[in-house]
């Protein structure tokens, strides 16, 4: 029996990567990239095109949202662990997401796909998590009953999960890392000094696993 069809959003970045790997599981895939100011970098849509290749989705497709840029901040905000681009308020982030869950909407519906997968992340403690988690909610009341797909429904896996949480998920469903970006600069290689880096550093020294991207470089002194 063929697997049910699944959106999955996809920004290049460890979450979307361990989202990805986590819908593999159960549904052939098309996966989506948000492409504009604020949403992505050339770095990041060649991690994107590199985890492509390794999952080999049913589909997948660039989602152009330019006119986001007039509003979006110079970096981008998704896609990583414990993202230290995003210092936005739970409800701007949510807002910003709009737009791409919307798209996701779109494209579920052409396809006839049973979930869309977004690797949003706001950890297991706190208001921002009951918060995040009504907010989510809503969605899927939106899809359901108005725009009359009762079956369709959004799933955040990462929605609870601590940023080593989230390595420790990946290694167990075989995420690969080593097509991944976390790093704020444009270079070949990561630069193992910008927060982004540091971010993931610390990740997955907290989940006791070795990061296939660090290899054997060393982190400047």
């Amino acid at each position: 029996m063929a697997k049910d069809l699944a959106i999955v959003l996809n920004s290049g970045g460890v979450n979307s990567a361990v989202t990805t790997a986590i819908a593999a599981q159960k549904y052939r895939m098309i996966m989506l990239h948000a492409e504009g100011q604020g949403l992505s970098t050339p770095r990041a849509r060649v991690a994107y095109d590199q985890q492509a290749a390794h999952f080999k989705p049913y589909r997948e497709h660039s989602m152009p949202l330019p006119y986001l840029s007039a509003f979006a901040p110079t970096q981008p905000t998704q896609g990583m662990v414990s993202d230290p681009r995003n210092t936005s308020p739970l409800a701007t982030q949510m807002i910003d997401m709009i737009p791409m869950i919307a798209g996701a909407i779109r494209f579920a519906t052409h396809y006839n796909a049973a979930r869309i997968f977004c690797g949003f992340r706001v950890g297991g403690q706190g208001e921002e998590l009951a918060k995040a988690t009504e907010y989510c909610q809503i969605w899927n009341e939106l899809i359901q009953l108005p725009c009359s797909h009762p079956d369709l429904e959004i799933e955040t896996p990462l929605l609870e999960l601590e940023p080593w949480q989230i390595i420790d998920v990946g290694f167990s469903v075989n995420t690969p890392f080593d097509r991944t970006w976390s790093c704020l600069e444009e270079g070949s290689e990561p630069c193992w000094a910008c927060r982004g880096c540091r971010a993931r550093e610390q990740a997955f020294q907290q989940a006791a696993k070795a990061d296939p991207l660090r290899g054997t470089k060393k982190t400047p002194a």
